[in-house]
């Protein structure tokens, strides 16, 4: 079985780079007419700077970019990834090749908008439950080609990331329920993949359907689109099971103004896929500055 991301510098950086290779393959392609119009040897300055509050996320893909079309640049970072900027602050400064800035600039940007985003919009959801052991989770729900880079936006804003793809966990749903036949069975057959995988769950739809799993030792519950009252009586549940209770998740039709009563039923997970499908794009802008005797 394919080993999951493990998140660590160095593979951040790598995956970094090779989502910025592809940016830039995709932007500048066989060369950028437009900065070539301008010396090659003329250097400049750049600030990026925030036009509204957010958590910053996606300092090594903004490096990626610059460094792979100068190698000397030099950047300096006044925020870092996790933090939060406010409006009107730079976040971070560039010197380097006036052309290179300038065909990075772009890629750099679209990079931290959209990083930027799913963190503040993760911190944002966080923050809301506050005072309860809930914690919030991404799901596969992201921009093809960039989960990686989105699954790390959603930590620098303290949300927990669920399954990396379909490799490394099991999350049995409706169509795998029946197309196996039943919970019981479909669960007998995950039991053999219990040790290689990250982790395995099963989503239900009613309390029948969650007795039925908690019966054949299921150990991670998704409750799928359940009312409040449902969601109560599934906590009840589970809890008279003691210490053989399941971790439970919820999913479906989350929102930021009921997450709260969410979280006060007591389940320890509440996943959402807005979180990187539905994001608004930070604002930042680049403003650069030619530098003196540089030509």
């Amino acid at each position: 079985m394919q080993k999951s991301f493990d998140f660590s510098p160095q593979s951040i950086l790598k995956q970094a780079h090779d989502d910025v290779a592809r940016a830039l393959a995709e932007d500048v392609g066989t060369g950028d007419l437009t900065a070539g119009l301008i010396d090659p040897q003329r250097r400049a300055n750049a600030r990026v700077v925030a036009r509204e509050s957010a958590v910053v996320c996606g300092q090594a893909w903004v490096q990626a970019a610059v460094l792979a079309l100068d190698p000397q640049a030099q950047m300096t970072w006044y925020v870092q990834d996790g933090g939060r900027c406010e409006a009107n602050q730079v976040v971070f400064e560039v010197e380097g090749r006036a052309q290179a800035l300038l065909s990075a600039e772009r890629t750099a940007l679209n990079f931290l908008q959209l990083l930027s985003a799913v963190a503040t919009k993760t911190a944002t959801f966080v923050a809301a439950l506050a005072g309860t052991h809930a914690a919030i989770v991404d799901t596969r729900k992201t921009v093809p080609g960039l989960r990686l880079a989105q699954k790390y936006a959603v930590r620098c804003g303290g949300g927990t990331n669920h399954r990396i793809g379909l490799f490394d966990a099991v999350l049995i749903k409706e169509n795998h329920i029946a197309a196996a036949g039943g919970i019981a069975q479909v669960l007998q057959r995950a039991e053999k993949l219990a040790e290689a995988a990250e982790f395995v769950e099963i989503e239900v739809e009613t309390l029948d359907q969650l007795r039925q799993a908690l019966d054949c030792g299921a150990r991670m519950v998704l409750l799928d689109n359940m009312s409040l009252p449902t969601l109560h009586e599934a906590v009840r549940i589970n809890l008279a099971k003691g210490a053989g209770r399941a971790i439970l998740e919820i999913s479906g039709g989350v929102t930021l103004e009921g997450l709260r009563a969410l979280a006060e039923t007591g389940v320890d997970r509440i996943s959402i896929g807005s979180l990187t499908k539905d994001v608004q794009a930070t604002d930042y802008s680049m403003r650069f500055e030619a530098l003196e005797g540089s030509q």
